[in-house]
């Protein structure tokens, strides 16, 4: 059943699709970045990647509306983590280029935090798209 409404969803809603599969991906490899070794090239690289990753789900969020919640112009409460994300990932790459280490190790965890933890767990609130999807077609509560 989660295969099938999954294949659905790509089909369907590629959008939604690509935002969600981003989304993922960038909460698995910030975790692992989190708890592994800083400044060795594998934390360079996982890093790059959890930042283009952040980057493709805020541009994705940018063009998902839901007009069914509180909402101006489709854009919801949980927009506010695209914005958020979209002001602060420059600002991480830019600190740690200039040698700010500590504010660079600040703010990613705080993206992590809010742009995936936070607002992945709005995302899954009943009444939301997501949220249906998972509770109700894949795990059938």
């Amino acid at each position: 059943m989660a295969t099938e409404s999954l294949s659905q969803l790509v089909a369907q809603r590629p959008l939604i699709a690509l935002h969600l599969g981003a989304a993922l991906l960038a909460l698995l490899l910030g975790a692992i970045v989190m708890l592994r070794r800083k400044g060795t090239r594998s934390h360079k690289a996982i890093g790059w990647a959890f930042v283009a990753l952040m980057a493709t789900t805020a541009v994705s969020s940018a063009f998902i509306r839901d007009y069914r919640m509180p909402n101006i112009a489709g854009f919801t409460p949980i927009h506010f983590f695209t914005a958020y994300v979209a002001v602060w990932l420059p600002i991480g790459i830019w600190r740690i280029r200039s040698g700010q280490v500590s504010a660079h190790r600040k703010t990613m965890r705080g993206i992590f935090f809010g742009g995936c933890v936070v607002a992945g767990a709005f995302t899954l609130l009943p009444g939301r798209f997501l949220g249906n999807l998972v509770w109700h077609q894949w795990l059938g509560v």
